[in-house]
């Protein structure tokens, strides 16, 4: 859809979901993630400028079972902010009749979500000593969430996300030794079965909002689902999400003292460090395995991309992140 196109849809749609007469100003496309397309715009009804945030699903999309769909995800991101969870707050959802696609308008927060930035820029030094423990405080608050409150999500123990990790590396037939010794090190290595809470699924540096005391917001809901908190802690801890910061394992600004300190001081449940680490090791390959289904996607033509075929050869990277990690866990 064309960006007028586009402005005189969204101008009806927020017309009718906010009840009164909106003229839409600043619509802008910002950069994203290859599932979402996300808009910048301005609102303005009854003199009242409301700085919002478009998230949408590209046209034509497939659906992604492993995904939730914009409306499942606006409704998660409603519940955990009554919770006292840090997201931004959601205005409104669009449906059939707007005639966008999937999609919903949440409130624009200021701050910095690039990586790069958090962790170089002399704004954000003070944030960077405090947001590890802040982020075992978040995480302590969205596993606290009533899972009875949230719409229907999947529920994913570790042993059923191992089999489905399994099931995406085996389909592309691209076989790595590390990759199959990671594959058996995580199935000995299972922990054991607990109370399923709410996980977000991707928490790291990149999808946070950041201002100079801290993180702001936490984004991207769509990975949500029921499974073990010490998914969460691990993931954080990827060196991937360290942006070249090895000595700072979580998410390249803390210290696993601090972000467990966090996470236990706000109610959260007692961390097992033995699982923590079998999250990081089972995120370092899903990322592996990301980068070789990018890769694909270039090369068989799906959508041809630089960058897709750029993350590719960083597959090797998590070949020597798992060898690490595997030696650690003897």
């Amino acid at each position: 859809m064309k960006q007028e196109e586009l402005a005189g849809c969204l101008t009806r749609a927020a017309s009718r979901h906010l009840g009164k007469p909106v003229v839409i100003e600043d619509l802008r496309p910002l950069s994203g993630g290859a599932s979402a397309e996300t808009w910048h715009f301005d609102a303005l009804c009854d003199a009242v400028r409301h700085e919002l945030i478009l998230r949408l699903s590209p046209p034509g999309g497939k659906k992604d079972k492993n995904r939730l769909d914009r409306g499942t995800e606006a409704q998660v991101l409603a519940n955990v902010q009554k919770a006292g969870v840090p997201v931004p707050p959601v205005h409104f959802v669009l449906d059939d009749e707007d005639g966008i696609g999937p999609g919903y308008a949440m409130q624009r927060i200021p701050g910095e979500t690039i990586a790069r930035k958090i962790l170089r820029d002399d704004e954000y030094a003070e944030a960077r000593g405090v947001m590890a423990r802040q982020c075992g405080k978040i995480l302590a608050g969205i596993h606290a969430v009533d899972a009875g409150l949230l719409p229907p999500l999947k529920k994913q123990p570790a042993e059923a996300g191992l089999k489905q990790l399994y099931a995406f590396y085996d389909a592309f037939g691209a076989r790595h030794p590390v990759f199959e010794f990671a594959l058996r090190w995580l199935q000995d290595h299972l922990p054991e079965p607990g109370d399923l809470r709410l996980v977000h699924g991707d928490f790291r540096n990149g999808n946070f909002i950041v201002g100079p005391e801290g993180v702001r917001a936490v984004l991207d809901w769509e990975l949500a689902h029921l499974g073990d908190p010490m998914e969460d802690l691990g993931w954080i801890c990827v060196n991937s999400w360290r942006f070249g910061h090895i000595d700072h394992p979580v998410g390249g600004f803390g210290t696993r003292e601090d972000l467990f300190a966090g996470y236990e001081g706000a109610g959260g449940v007692p961390v097992d460090p033995a699982a923590v680490h079998f999250w990081e090791v089972f995120g370092t390959l899903k990322w592996g395995i990301i980068c070789i289904v990018q890769a694909f996607t270039h090369l068989m033509g799906m959508k041809r991309s630089v960058e897709l075929a750029a993350i590719g050869r960083r597959t090797s990277e998590t070949e020597i992140d798992l060898l690490r990690l595997l030696r650690e866990g003897k």
